[in-house]
């Protein structure tokens, strides 16, 4: 834990003998709360005066994080003229696509273009909620991407499938990627990976 400045929290005079008794606990929590004022992200966005709480810190530090994470990843998928969003639509249409439903006759084999699957599957998959996944599968139709068809039962319903070319771009990433996401946590063995994994899903479970 980050020590607080001298004189960050109200102390009283030492007493006689260099002896520091024990802390009363309103003064632990003090301790705790003013050490986390000393933290990087203060200093980071310039900000002059302390946030209001611990969970506001923690907030506004994921949301720091998660920012300075998806630049970066941005920046890979550029060469590829894609945005996360639309790398994500194409993991999905490739690998639910690749699952053998129970209706069907055969899993697709070597060289075989997975299934399509529905637009409602696709949002469902998604990391992060996009408000208009039809604007984002135009834009990949547009780039011949994936192609999209009613179902021949059920008109309501349209098919997204994955085209060759989606695909050709989906390997050419795979490597590159898995790379990337073990650059950008070098710093961090594994212990403390399983950690972080374990706290974000505690904060989602809470909201």
């Amino acid at each position: 834990m980050r020590r607080a400045n001298e004189g960050s929290c109200p102390s009283g005079p030492a007493p006689e003998g260099g002896v520091t008794p024990a802390l009363p606990l309103a003064f632990s929590r003090c301790n705790i709360y003013c050490n986390s004022m000393s933290g990087k992200l203060l200093k980071e966005i310039h900000k002059v005066r302390p946030f209001d709480s611990l969970q506001q810190e923690a907030f506004l530090n994921v949301i720091r994080t998660a920012d300075h994470l998806i630049r970066a990843f941005d920046s890979l998928l550029k060469p590829f003229h894609l945005s996360p969003a639309q790398y994500n639509v194409l993991r999905i249409l490739r690998g639910v696509g690749e699952q053998h439903p129970p209706h069907a006759a055969h899993a697709p084999g070597a060289g075989e273009l997975p299934r399509g699957i529905p637009c409602r599957t696709i949002g469902e998959h998604m990391i992060t909620r996009d408000p208009d996944i039809t604007r984002l599968l135009d834009r990949l139709e547009a780039r011949a991407l994936i192609t999209r068809q009613r179902d021949t039962k059920d008109r309501r319903i349209v098919s997204t499938r994955i085209t060759a070319e989606g695909m050709r771009i989906l390997e050419a990433l795979d490597k590159p990627v898995v790379d990337f996401h073990r650059r950008q946590f070098t710093s961090m063995p594994e212990a403390k990976l399983l950690q972080l994994i374990d706290l974000l899903e505690q904060a989602r479970a809470s909201v």
